[in-house]
């Protein structure tokens, strides 16, 4: 896994995060459970602008996380300023993968990637990527 800057980041977005009290773990550091939390905020703001939850409830889908890897460059302390960056790496008819970075004061913290589905949320099946994020993801490439 390698969060590259030379593969075109498409749908990227950004975000901030406050490091809480209760995000630091008996080391003194965020707890990688964290992370976790932070690439779920991420990703629903990329598919935000093309595809809000409150659609996926209406259209009976939700995405479904396969799996996740992340790389820990370095801790993150109580007072760092930690920012995200999640973009669309690839996606086919049926699945999706997305990197992501978290950095702290111009450095590269972690790096993640993250890939799914959607399903449908009557039969827990497989379906499409609903065509809002496929055409979205398809007009910037």
């Amino acid at each position: 896994m390698q969060a590259s800057n030379e593969q075109k980041r498409l749908l990227e977005i950004e975000l901030s995060f406050p490091v809480q009290t209760y995000d630091i773990d008996f080391a003194g550091i965020v707890s990688n459970i964290v992370y976790i939390r932070w690439l779920e905020d991420l990703r629903l703001a990329l598919a935000a602008p093309y595809f809000p939850v409150q659609k996926m409830l209406e259209n009976g889908v939700a995405p479904l996380l396969v799996k996740t890897a992340i790389e820990y460059k370095q801790p993150i302390n109580i007072f760092d300023k930690p920012t995200g960056k999640i973009w669309m790496s690839k996606m086919k008819s049926l699945k999706w993968m997305m990197d992501a970075e978290i950095i702290v004061a111009g450095k590269v913290a972690a790096i993640a990637q993250q890939s799914g589905c959607f399903i449908a949320l009557s039969t827990g099946r497989p379906v499409p990527i609903p065509a809002e994020l496929s055409q979205a993801y398809l007009a910037q490439q």
